[in-house]
């Protein structure tokens, strides 16, 4: 039976989550104070070790230093009301497991203990490169993180994926919608069956009719043999339509006839073939507004809507980048044979400082090409894209320059092309990035870069 010890000073919220794991078949005992914590630490080993932040002698930090000389392979997970991503970063640096801000859900805790004990068995060169709190699905690997935004999407999840409803998921690229749907299927009654997945936004118009419902040889030229739509392939189980907003409206209509009939009928033939799937939709678009402006179909977009699961990106839950990144670090750690465990403070001030536009996607993208190229155990600036440095404080990764050096006056050089493109250009940053060749964005990260006023 796992040990678990438990340190705040809310006896009530103790003894509420003792009688918890007590019923999930843990012994826990309790601890209010982090004297009272470090008295049993000393003569009792705990599996785990789930302690607040703010307690009334010393903090959770302080706590966990002794801890992990004492006990270093016992599970840690910080608590606390206080969501701060610099305290989240220190804690896992200094060996925590997870961190959660409260309330607290028990059988969110439940889970990371169950994932973090898990590990235990496992030798140390091992246990840095598992994976703790992680589901695998397409592209993406998704978290169960802490935040408030995180912990509604898998509440909504929980919700909806009995039931038989249509669902849309609204997020931006890259924040894990396929994953969303498929998690949705698993918990659903349809999980014995398949779940077929399409990307509306690389279907042509012409493709797009023989893609959902199939053809017959023949019906058109190229069709030279028979071919089953995914409707028919998923029936019984989950069809998701990635960036339903591409359909055109042609596609559209007929899409409506398939839902509200539970019938289709294949290119080229006269014979109904009746279907059974659920469907849900993903957008990174508002087809509220896709409706108004008379792109996407009212009855429609009344069809999908019974549910809709929004997925926030990342730069409104920054809580959760740091998971993602030690995720993604681990896993990028085994997949190249490397072995990067440091952060410097410089490159995560960055981290927290960058808007991850490609939300989940980028940050997979940009830790696994700097594990690539940087050496050692740690990561290097080099090795991170150029929009990111920019974050990074100067003087933190290199000493100031003294005016007289090739950086100093190559900066100085490009800050003066930069300033007499747009003048040429009349401020227009567009035709500005085309004369110097360069997109856009990296125009835009070079006039912050430099100060540059442009209006």
């Amino acid at each position: 039976m796992p040990k678990v010890l438990i340190v705040d000073d809310d006896v009530n919220f103790c003894g509420i989550l003792n009688s918890y794991l007590g019923r999930k078949g843990y012994s826990a005992e309790e601890a209010y104070t982090c004297s009272d914590a470090l008295r049993l630490l000393k003569n009792k080993n705990f599996d785990v070790v789930l302690t607040d932040f703010r307690l009334p002698d010393r903090n959770g930090l302080e706590l966990l230093k002794e801890l992990k000389d004492k006990q270093s392979d016992a599970v840690v997970i910080l608590m606390t009301a206080y969501a701060d991503i610099r305290m989240a970063v220190k804690a896992i640096k200094l060996g925590a497991f997870e961190y959660v801000t409260k309330p607290v859900n028990p059988e969110e805790i439940l889970m990371y203990m169950k994932k973090g004990l898990d590990r235990l068995p496992l030798k140390e060169t091992s246990r840095k490169t598992e994976t703790p709190v992680f589901n695998k699905h397409g592209d993406l690997e998704y978290v169960y993180a802490s935040s408030k935004e995180s912990r509604a999407i898998h509440d909504h999840i929980e919700l909806v994926a009995p039931t038989d409803m249509s669902v849309i998921i609204q997020g931006e690229s890259g924040t894990g919608k396929e994953y969303i749907a498929r998690k949705i299927h698993e918990q659903s009654k349809r999980s014995s069956h398949p779940f077929v997945a399409i990307d509306c936004g690389s279907l042509s118009k012409e493709l797009a009719g023989s893609e959902f419902f199939g053809h017959i040889k023949g019906s058109f030229t190229g069709a030279l043999n028979d071919k089953t739509g995914q409707f028919e392939v998923a029936n019984l189980g989950t069809l998701f339509l990635d960036e339903i907003g591409n359909l055109s409206y042609e596609i559209q209509v007929k899409l409506l006839r398939a839902i509200q009939e539970r019938k289709i009928r294949k290119i080229g033939s006269n014979k109904d073939i009746p279907v059974n799937v659920r469907l849900i939709t993903a957008t990174n678009e508002d087809l509220r507004e896709a409706v108004k402006r008379g792109a996407f179909r009212e009855d429609l977009y009344h069809r999908l809507n019974e549910f809709t699961v929004h997925v926030p990106p990342l730069r409104d839950r920054k809580e959760d980048i740091v998971v993602f990144i030690k995720h993604f670090l681990e896993k990028a750690n085994r997949e190249l044979d490397k072995r990067i465990e440091i952060i410097p403070d410089p490159i995560m001030e960055s981290f927290w400082a960058y808007p991850w536009p490609g939300n989940i996607r980028e940050v997979k993208n940009v830790i696994r090409r700097a594990v690539l190229l940087s050496r050692g155990n740690e990561l290097r600036v080099e090795s991170l894209p150029e929009e990111i440095p920019l974050f990074i404080t100067r003087k933190d990764i290199k000493p100031q320059s003294s005016g007289n050096d090739l950086r100093s006056q190559t900066e100085k050089t490009e800050k003066e092309m930069i300033i007499s493109t747009l003048q040429k250009a009349r401020f227009n940053k567009s035709r500005a990035a085309k004369m110097l060749n360069i997109d856009r964005k990296t125009l835009y990260n070079k006039i912050k870069l430099y100060g540059i006023a442009t209006s």
